[in-house]
């Protein structure tokens, strides 16, 4: 599989993205996809997506009953997943290699999240090191409030 080449601006950098889009520079599909737009991109450096958070989620059947909350882990997931749209995209990253979620440091949930809250994720490449390892400074914000926030780590395989 060949990196995508998607441009929107004058420098052939594109600096959003749809969800069709996302789909060719991610592996995850419904339901695990939990992102739903890039609104900002600045390549090698960071993105800024949005997750737009409704009742129709599958895990709001069980978390919880009578007391929707968005599930800690999902709101992690989605900052991995903006992250890998950064990571997805370096250019020193040969075709056919993916970045996988490898590790969580001084993550912090600081508010819930509820159907009809829109999540918006911010995801920056603080290290890529002997062009395999790679940690990203994350944060989810809803209503300009920190929603959660931490240092991702993600390793480069076949």
């Amino acid at each position: 599989m060949s990196k995508p080449t998607l441009s929107d601006s004058s420098n052939g950098v594109k600096t959003t993205f749809t969800i069709e889009e996302i789909q060719k520079l991610l592996p995850h599909r419904y339901p695990f996809l939990l992102v739903d737009r890039i609104i900002e991109y600045q390549e090698s450096e960071r993105a800024v997506g949005i997750k737009n958070v409704t009742m129709n989620e599958e895990f709001f059947q069980g978390h919880f009953p009578g007391r929707p909350l968005m599930p800690g882990v999902l709101i992690v997931e989605a900052m991995a997943q903006v992250g890998g749209i950064v990571l997805a995209q370096l250019p020193d990253v040969p075709d056919g290699k993916l970045f996988v979620f490898t590790g969580i440091d001084k993550v912090r949930i600081r508010r819930s999240v509820v159907p009809g809250d829109q999540l918006l994720i911010t995801a920056e490449l603080l290290a890529f090191k002997r062009k395999r390892f790679a940690t990203m400074a994350t944060r989810a914000e809803v209503e300009g409030q920190l929603a959660c926030s931490g240092e991702l780590m993600f390793a480069m395989v076949d």
